[in-house]
């Protein structure tokens, strides 16, 4: 490929990756206001981001497939336009039942892109910079969160809840790009099979790996989403900061999350993939105090903005890293559903950080849940072995 051509590839990647998460993270700021528009409790509003998170690996297999047997692009651009359709009529939705089944389908949209988009555009990178444009690609969910939080803060007070879906209808235009200026992964071109079930066959081999790739996303996704999606959530109910500070903050965070998921991304490609992500855990394991028990909204802002900084830091990592260990028959699908089927397993984290905070209150929940996490997560890193700087092509 030419400079351009990859840097239209990473690109694409990137923005599936961020319009994908604002269209998620729309319903985090929308807690409250749900529950009153539809009339139910805030405790099934987050169950439709716990229905969301079970159908992720459904998208993920399908797409993944798809991308294994056709190409990436294509079924890239088919799942941008079906997960931004859905988000569209998420904003239409009449009642609890009707949302709870677009927030449904739209899981399954939102489990195909990642691992379309992350086959693309590591193929794509040059090997050297493969640490450093992972972090960038996987930072594209920090920005996507941001963006959320700016709409949250500039659009919902002046036009209305559903408005902030309405405008999830923008990514359809991410597929115009993608077919004009995005490139087929030469990569693809020359481990292609010939059938599905051969891919399955190829992947068959790997299983023990694919297992291992399972708990090591699980445990990764208890630590994103048992440190964002209720968070701001908890800023109001604990805090008593204002849903437009709690925005502010949420900003703020997200600048952190995206200049960690660059410099460990960066630093991996120098420590390693593993050693840089348990850099990025022991930061966020030293911050927790402030980041749950901040005694004022400064400590809890530098804290969230630290916290995020490490979390992300570990994700920025993961693109390059699953890709990297992952056959290369099946790069678009073991990636993706191993990605998907961590955050299956780990769907009930915002249920159980929910249930706990009425055991122990919000801040030991958030807290104790995550202490565990991270210990387990670091321990489970250092069990795993990597690939830096592995080969996509023949020379």
């Amino acid at each position: 490929m030419t400079r351009s051509q990859r840097f239209h590839a990473v690109t694409a990647g990137y923005l599936g990756w961020t319009l994908d998460a604002f269209d998620f993270f729309v319903v985090v700021f929308l807690i409250d206001h749900l529950a009153t528009q539809f009339h139910v409790s805030k405790a099934l509003i987050v169950t439709t981001i716990t229905a969301t998170l079970l159908t992720r690996p459904l998208g993920a297999l399908i797409f993944g497939l798809l991308a294994d047997r056709y190409g990436r692009r294509v079924p890239l651009m088919c799942d941008v336009i079906f997960f931004s359709v859905v988000e569209v009529l998420c904003g239409f939705a009449p009642n609890y039942t009707v949302f709870l089944i677009l927030r449904t389908l739209y899981g399954i949209g939102m489990g195909g892109e990642w691992g379309v988009g992350a086959s693309l555009a590591m193929e794509s990178a040059p090997s050297r910079m493969r640490g450093v444009l992972s972090g960038f690609l996987q930072s594209g969910y920090s920005m996507g969160y941001l963006l959320a939080a700016l709409a949250a803060r500039f659009v919902l007070p002046t036009l209305g809840w559903r408005w902030m879906f309405w405008i999830g209808g923008i990514p359809a235009l991410l597929a115009l790009y993608i077919r004009t200026k995005v490139p087929e992964s030469e990569a693809w071109h020359q481990h292609k099979l010939p059938t599905v079930g051969a891919i399955l066959k190829s992947t068959a081999h790997y299983w023990q790996r694919f297992l291992f790739l399972i708990v090591l996303m699980t445990l990764m996704m208890f630590l994103s989403h048992g440190t964002q999606d209720l968070y701001p959530d908890f800023l109001k109910t604990v805090h008593h900061i204002s849903p437009a500070n709690v925005s502010d903050m949420a900003i703020l965070y997200n600048i952190g999350a995206i200049i960690g998921a660059i410099i460990f991304g960066q630093l991996s490609e120098y420590a390693g993939r593993r050693k840089a992500m348990v850099a990025a855990l022991a930061l966020s394991l030293i911050v927790i105090p402030f980041w749950a028990f901040g005694w004022t909204p400064i400590v809890l802002a530098v804290g969230a903005f630290l916290m995020q900084m490490g979390v992300q830091g570990a994700w920025g990592i993961i693109p390059a890293h699953l890709t990297e260990v992952s056959p290369d028959a099946a790069r678009g699908l073991i990636p993706g559903l191993a990605y998907q089927l961590g955050i299956l397993f780990a769907s009930p984290t915002n249920n159980i950080e929910y249930a706990l905070r009425n055991h122990f209150g919000y801040q030991w929940a958030l807290a104790g849940f995550e202490t565990a996490n991270i210990v387990l997560l670091t321990i489970v890193i250092l069990l795993g072995r990597e690939q830096k700087g592995k080969s996509f092509v023949r020379n």
